[in-house]
């Protein structure tokens, strides 16, 4: 995992790579699994203070986040040693893994657990089989599984930035973390905002769940403004999208019904709708339902 230790990246350089990872992760895990961590991990769950046992409270902290992903026969053994990362994990055939924190963390006790989120999601993804080409995109991965299952919530927390001093923990801007957080918050009716401590994570958390919501008023979506769906209908017409539309239209042979695809705005797998006007569309991978005027 990444540390304090540069300067914070912001906006949305990875997003790209956040939205194939949801894919993933409904692909591998299904709906029903997804749906499954409809319960965030709770702050006092985590809540770590200055007079509990440091060692004691480590393994406490991360057997509630072991439990949250529910890997039961899996140990977490959790030390302390100077290094350049914030933490890292020897992922191996298990029930045992080997999780390092950096020696600061010692006097940080509040970010123990968003290190430790991170590093046990990773225990999860290598126990599911999910992975990504590239340490910087499986990192990704690693960093949106965090967020959307609950738990990354911690890792925004943890973000901090003023004129004298910067934390960032993961790879993910504090931006895209927010902007994960928000696509779980629109799936389970869920509001993390009162779990920040931080507020330059509460932006970050507030710019995020725009960009989000955008993705949720963009043509052939029924919610779509007027600039947007003037567009649609110029290129409908045109059976052509403009560039950087996001939706494609299709037809068979060039002369056959003409149908529209477009991202699903839960989980990013493309949806497939005929050109009639307005319908209800419904995504085959998280069975989320979108009203369309296409």
């Amino acid at each position: 995992m990444g540390t304090d230790d540069f300067a914070v990246e912001h906006g949305f350089p990875h997003l790209p790579t956040v939205r194939s990872a949801l894919t993933a992760l409904y692909r591998r895990l299904s709906c029903d699994g997804v749906r499954s961590f409809a319960a965030s991990l709770p702050p006092a769950d985590v809540a770590f203070s200055d007079t509990e046992d440091l060692y004691l409270g480590v393994q406490r902290v991360a057997g509630e986040i072991v439990r949250h992903l529910r890997l039961p026969d899996a140990r977490m053994i959790v030390s302390f040693r100077d290094m350049t990362h914030a933490a890292g994990v020897e992922l191996a055939a298990g029930p045992e893994y080997f999780i390092e924190l950096n020696t600061r963390f010692k006097t940080h006790r509040q970010d123990i657990g968003a290190a430790l989120a991170h590093e046990v999601t990773h225990v999860y993804l290598h126990r599911l089989g999910l992975e990504f080409p590239g340490t910087r995109d499986n990192e990704i991965l690693t960093d949106t599984v965090t967020a959307y299952l609950g738990s990354g919530w911690l890792l925004l927390d943890a973000y901090r930035e003023s004129a004298v001093s910067k934390q960032k923990l993961g790879y993910l801007t504090p931006e895209e973390f927010g902007y994960v957080l928000a696509k779980r918050a629109a799936l389970f009716g869920e509001d993390p905002a009162p779990w920040f401590t931080s507020a330059q994570g509460y932006d970050a958390y507030v710019r995020g769940r725009q960009r989000a919501r955008e993705e949720e008023r963009c043509p052939p979506l029924a919610a779509a403004g007027l600039t947007a769906r003037l567009r649609y209908g110029r290129d409908r017409r045109a059976r052509r999208a403009s560039a950087g539309a996001g939706y494609a239209f299709e037809a068979g042979g060039g002369t056959g019904p003409l149908r529209v695809s477009f991202p699903c705005p839960a989980c990013h797998q493309r949806i497939r709708v005929p050109v009639r006007g307005r319908l209800r569309a419904r995504c085959t991978l998280c069975r989320s339902e979108w009203d369309c005027d296409t």
